[in-house]
């Protein structure tokens, strides 16, 4: 389906060439001639020239309650008529103190205090960073080190990029290496051979108590951890790593930091997977993308109340958090998360997803039969197939880390975006998806990995 929009294609993809891209490659500066989209209405988005493409990546994993909902856009437009801007260092704001009560009552457990900030990197930045505030205000300075895993996302920022497990190996940055260690990714689809998935979690959760005791409890400050691992790949721990890491941040006095910013706000069926889905409660969550559905950037850290004792009113040592954002709790971002979190309940969102994330993985891993794909993963409604062509030499190596890219072409000739990770294509579709839109997905997608094949065939990489 096609509809017309009034737009030269060429003269933005030219104008695109500006942009330093996030993530760019240097030898694509400048030569690029990507896509250019100007449009969207529920699962759907469209380019310059009409074509219409189901959104499987959701924008970047946060275009939750679906693209051009006029009731939100509604909301900020009065909002930004009323009040466009007023920070919230000295005084207050309406919609920032509404949301923040709304999130206490949604969080798990005590989590009841709210620090706002300007998307999930610097929510991340800022858990790591109360952590530290935290511990010296204790009396333990030396109590700093940070627990991650391999195969993480947590940001961009110094601090969390060095937490980032996907890219401490290759990053041309300087990263923090002094205080942070790294855990083996608890990817089951990676085990032993022979080794079974309930042994493979008792070695991945022997693994980290084995590094609390190797740096010391008395050093160990953190744990993060996604819940479900979404950049590096919609890794899915086993069944009961996040309750058993959860239970040793417990034993050995270390916070559990849950990096929710993907997570939250309805991707795995609940406003927070992390006891919705995996029955704990950390000390400190971080949010971003979902909680306003990307409509506007916003993010937050969640803290819980007894991470506070002792150290505020009547007990307040003579110091403070001083750390923050121009825009933390902007007035517009808080009134768009609050009319987005309205009509998820109104809605019943959070049952929607549980009734066709199923689906969505049934029907994905009946891709299974394709033969460049190795593995099909995911829960609730993010997902990723894994593809190979090869068996580890070199060259094959080479051409797996360009298949994401060549399945992606296929599937935007069809209707279709995914976002390629290398050999990886991930999906987190808008929330709002409906079975006989994902098998419209599931098809394309089918199909693209089968003209992704007889390419590679026609280039003589890949005789299966």
């Amino acid at each position: 389906m096609a509809t017309n929009l009034d737009f030269d294609t060429v003269d933005l993809q030219h104008k695109d060439r500006r942009i330093l891209h996030p993530w760019e490659g240097l030898e694509e500066i400048g030569r690029e001639q990507r896509t250019v989209i100007v449009k969207g209405e529920g699962v759907y988005v469209y380019d310059t020239e009409g074509n219409r493409y189901i959104d499987a990546p959701g924008g970047m994993w946060c275009v939750n309650i679906g693209h051009g909902r006029r009731e939100i856009v509604e909301a900020m437009s009065q909002q930004a008529m009323d009040l466009s801007f007023y920070g919230i260092w000295n005084l207050a704001n309406a919609p920032s103190a509404m949301l923040a009560a709304k999130l206490a009552e949604l969080s798990p457990g005590d989590l009841n205090h709210v620090f706002f900030t300007t998307g999930g990197s610097t929510a991340n930045e800022s858990a790591l960073r109360f952590v530290m505030f935290y511990n010296n205000l204790r009396g333990r300075p030396e109590k700093k080190h940070i627990i991650a895993l391999e195969n993480a996302y947590h940001g961009s920022t110094h601090l969390t990029s060095s937490c980032s497990g996907k890219d401490v190996a290759t990053s041309p940055f300087d990263l923090e290496t002094r205080f942070i260690h790294f855990l083996s990714s608890p990817n089951p689809s990676k085990r032993p051979s022979g080794m079974s998935v309930e042994a493979f979690c008792d070695a991945r959760v022997e693994e980290f108590e084995q590094k609390i005791l190797e740096i010391g409890p008395e050093r160990v400050a953190a744990f993060i951890a996604e819940p479900v691992m979404g950049a590096g790949g919609v890794i899915v721990p086993p069944e009961g790593f996040q309750r058993r890491t959860h239970a040793l941040c417990r034993k050995y006095d270390v916070l559990y930091i849950a990096d929710e910013v993907v997570t939250a706000f309805g991707r795995l069926g609940h406003f927070f997977a992390t006891e919705g889905e995996f029955g704990i409660v950390p000390d400190i969550i971080s949010v971003a993308k979902g909680i306003t559905s990307a409509y506007v950037p916003l993010g937050a850290m969640l803290v819980s109340d007894r991470l506070l004792e002792g150290f505020v009113g009547e007990d307040a040592k003579a110091t403070g958090f001083y750390h923050g954002f121009t825009y933390s709790g902007h007035p517009v971002a808080c009134a768009a998360a609050l009319k987005n979190i309205e009509l998820m309940e109104q809605e019943g969102i959070l049952e929607h997803v549980r009734e066709v994330g199923p689906y969505f993985q049934e029907r994905l891993r009946e891709l299974k039969d394709l033969p460049i794909i190795s593995d099909v993963r995911g829960t609730g409604l993010m997902a990723c197939i894994e593809c190979s062509i090869g068996t580890g030499d070199e060259d094959t190596l080479e051409t797996d880390a360009m298949i994401g890219k060549r399945v992606d072409r296929h599937c935007q000739d069809l209707g279709l975006i995914v976002r390629p990770l290398f050999n990886l294509c991930v999906m987190s579709p808008p929330l709002v998806i409906t079975k006989s839109q994902i098998d419209d997905l599931v098809g394309m997608l089918r199909q693209g990995v089968e003209r992704t094949i007889e390419e590679l065939r026609q280039e003589g990489l890949f005789e299966g």
